[in-house]
């Protein structure tokens, strides 16, 4: 998917909404758990009862290998019934890969061609020819961790070296690599304050944002300082959408969960 389809999908929907969809058996209803399929079945009425309030949904893949070759085969069936009845929708397959040129070349081809999503996740500790396989593909975008959510980003995310945080050099560093057009970066919206510095070295990037919800992220905040002129946002709820309700009106909860978030994401658009 094109970024003028992605923006014209937000702006039509009034919503940068993306779902996360990371599915623990022990969270969800149990009435699913007789079914053939409980993560696809799960995944299914989630995105039935939600589609028209998100432009993106988000799939943690280690939510579907914990459960071996029947989770990968849930994760499977999942983007395919997106691509088949929801292609409007944008995919990202979060799986924060990362590895040398030929290994990031194979983990490209099973997300991107196998799988058929529109991105991946990708940590960039391992450098230039560790994230330049994915930003091949055209088209296909590759997300990289850059400012996250959770509290050990402060062990090495936001340490200062020789006048410059690293997550500041990771930014500036992957805007002169090759397709660096395709990028966008992974920034947690419990980092608010840290947006505006951020937009001034990827001013017209996408940033993906978790935190908001569950782990106490700031929707105003985030659009205060992260909003670009293609809106550049797409802001993840997993929990506090997924789990909204855990009986069997469960997908009628989350589609009241997102539509609340969706309606304060008009308001800024």
């Amino acid at each position: 998917m094109t970024i003028e389809s992605l923006v014209a999908e937000i702006r039509r929907k009034k919503s940068f909404l993306c779902i996360g969809l990371d599915v623990d058996l022990n969270k969800i209803p149990k009435h699913l758990l007789t079914t053939k399929d409980p993560i696809f079945e799960f995944n299914k009425a989630i995105i039935d009862a939600t589609h028209h309030l998100t432009v993106s949904y988000k799939p943690n893949t280690a939510f579907y290998e914990a459960y071996g070759i029947k989770g990968w085969q849930s994760l499977q069936k999942t983007i395919e019934y997106l691509n088949t009845e929801y292609p409007e929708l944008y995919t990202i397959a979060d799986a924060k890969r990362g590895d040398i040129g030929n290994t990031s070349t194979m983990y490209a081809k099973a997300f991107f061609e196998d799988l058929a999503f529109d991105s991946v996740t990708v940590a960039p500790y391992m450098g230039q020819d560790s994230v330049e396989p994915f930003l091949a593909f055209k088209d296909k975008h590759t997300i990289m961790l850059a400012l996250t959510s959770n509290k050990g980003a402060f062990d090495f995310q936001t340490k200062n070296i020789n006048g410059n945080e690293v997550y500041k050099h990771i930014l500036k560093t992957s805007k002169s690599w090759k397709n660096s057009e395709n990028l966008m970066y992974v920034v947690g919206a419990t980092k608010a304050e840290y947006f505006s510095e951020i937009r001034k070295i990827v001013p017209n990037n996408f940033l993906l944002v978790p935190g908001v919800g569950a782990q106490g992220g700031s929707l105003s905040e985030v659009c205060k300082y992260g909003l670009n002129h293609q809106i550049g946002l797409l802001i993840n709820s997993s929990r506090g959408i997924i789990y909204a309700g855990h009986e069997t009106n469960f997908a009628e909860k989350a589609k009241e969960a997102a539509f609340a978030l969706q309606q304060e994401m008009a308001t800024f658009l």
